[in-house]
């Protein structure tokens, strides 16, 4: 899916090739689409290439991670976390993992911070944080606020701030 200010969808690269079919030039389809010349040429050679499969969205995810911590590490430090029931800044002493990364890596598998865990047995306890309860209605309007705000009783001229103290006990 196109993120929302995307000049191209799948099918507006399709609108390219088939006005480039259809015998226009490069410049006047990126002139009439409101984009580069060099974007037209991409989406031509990868249709070329690859088709109309090719016109999709791609993932923006690396293929690969080199310096990601290994999976022999990971479970070393899980490991230590759930047998043990310490912090991270002890099992990156024990593991010799940055504190960090030991955070980075329970999160990631899911294990709950200690402080929501049980100090015996290392069950969870405490629920995590939810964010803001939201509430909804079936209708647009079912749910009306309003906040009134009364006045005071001034009298004609202005109050004690245009005439004084003195003439408000009158």
């Amino acid at each position: 899916m196109s993120h929302r200010k995307a000049k191209l969808t799948p099918e507006g690269r399709l609108l390219i090739v088939s006005r480039y079919e259809q015998g226009w030039k490069q410049a006047h389809i990126a002139a009439a689409m409101g984009i580069s010349r060099k974007c037209v040429r991409k989406w031509l050679e990868r249709y070329a290439t690859e088709g109309p499969p090719g016109m999709e969205d791609r993932s923006s995810r690396p293929h690969h991670c080199p310096t990601q911590t290994s999976e022999e590490v990971e479970d070393r430090v899980v490991e230590l976390r759930r047998s043990e029931r310490r912090g991270r800044d002890w099992i990156a002493a024990e593991s010799g993992v940055p504190a960090r990364t030991v955070s980075r890596i329970l999160t990631r598998r899911g294990l709950p911070p200690l402080a929501a865990c049980d100090p015996i047995t290392g069950a969870v306890i405490r629920a995590s944080w939810q964010g803001a309860v939201r509430y909804e209605r079936a209708r647009p309007g079912d749910l009306a606020h309003m906040d009134v705000k009364k006045l005071g009783r001034i009298p004609e001229g202005g109050g004690w701030r245009a005439h004084g103290t003195a003439a408000s006990s009158h």
